[in-house]
């Protein structure tokens, strides 16, 4: 295995660098070309957000395939639209509903088509007629939990729900709090809530509860500034989540995607506390799931953050469940599954 730098380019416009999302793709394309070319794969994956790797293999003659590090975003009849952190409707009536919907989120996914193709264009290629070409109809590698993925009419073959891809840089022990009572991690998102709403709401909440509990600022001073730490708590500025989540009772946090996968991948159920992104999403899918309890961002509380950790601490089922995901991705490791597709995918292109 070898890295070689990939270029760097704003995804969206500012006032110094004025290019439009799609146009600085085209020039990372342009740039990313030679390396394809110099490297000479059989294979290109991508990173469903990079682009411009899509367009460089594509250009160059190569079989590409899209890693998706999250929920499949594309829709399907019935369904909410991804990301808005509704969950999966259970009557007909619910379903009709979104139904209704379908025609304004299609004039968007066409849009979204004719920007690409503008692209594509651009790169010498020809247009796409198909929604969502920025992922590969050869292969899509979707690594999260099949049991957070809402059942969809038809699945489209080239779609593979791998399990988790979980990687951490590796990190010392840290000292937990004293005591044996249950613990809590509070695992804030590292690039939402820089005044640390969550963290405070957690660390006051908790207080005074029968838990221990340990949280991180993610080596943000701003976030910590302020924050009065429990004699039942500590606070770190960093730690490692595959080490310290085994232990744990319950992990509270911003529903990032690879947070809420480490917890469900070591058993153990969520506190979702969604602000911005596809957090919603992933914390819809946690409760839909029956992982954890999804709190609205007007929630995250003192209150509302003890509410949700007394209830996940006291309903069995919850743990139960999740506990049956770690289990299956013990069975089933998400790296496996998606280094035999991308290795399938490649000899049969040889």
């Amino acid at each position: 295995m070898r890295f070689a730098a990939a270029p760097e380019y704003p995804v969206f416009p500012t006032r110094g660098r004025p290019l439009s999302p799609y146009a600085a793709a085209v020039r990372a394309a342009g740039e990313t070309r030679p390396l394809v070319r110099s490297i000479d794969p059989h294979v290109v994956v991508v990173d469903i957000l990079t682009v411009a790797g899509g367009l460089a293999a594509e250009a160059e003659g190569r079989p590409w395939a899209t890693l998706v590090p999250h929920v499949l975003p594309t829709p399907s009849p019935g369904l909410p639209p991804y990301s808005v952190g509704a969950r999966l409707p259970r009557t007909p009536v619910g379903k009709a509903l979104w139904r209704s919907l379908a025609p304004a989120v299609r004039g968007g996914e066409r849009r979204g088509r004719d920007e690409l193709n503008g692209a594509r264009r651009r790169v010498g290629l020809e247009p796409l007629d198909h929604l969502h070409g920025g992922i590969s109809r050869e292969l899509a590698l979707v690594a999260t939990f099949p049991q957070l993925e809402y059942p969809r009419p038809v699945r489209d073959p080239w779609v593979r729900v791998t399990g988790p891809l979980l990687w951490e840089q590796a990190f010392g022990e840290v000292e937990l709090p004293p005591g044996d009572g249950p613990l809590v991690l509070v695992a804030p998102s590292t690039v939402q809530d820089p005044r640390g709403v969550l963290l405070a709401a957690a660390l006051e909440g908790l207080a005074g509860e029968p838990v221990r509990v340990l949280a991180s600022t993610n080596r943000r001073a701003s976030a910590a500034s302020g924050v009065r730490v429990p004699a039942n708590a500590r606070l770190v500025d960093w730690l490692s989540y595959a080490q310290t989540m085994p232990r744990c009772a319950v992990v509270v946090c911003h529903a990032g995607h690879g947070t809420v996968v480490r917890a469900l991948s070591c058993g153990v159920p969520v506190v979702a506390c969604p602000v911005a992104g596809d957090m919603a999403e992933n914390a819809a899918r946690v409760a839909w799931a029956g992982v954890g309890v999804s709190l609205p961002r007007r929630l995250i509380t003192p209150a509302g953050v003890r509410l949700a950790v007394r209830r996940v601490l006291a309903d069995g089922l919850l743990p139960g469940r999740a506990r049956e995901l770690g289990r299956w991705a013990e069975e089933h490791p998400g790296e496996v599954a998606a280094a035999d597709a991308v290795e399938a995918f490649a000899m049969a292109r040889v």
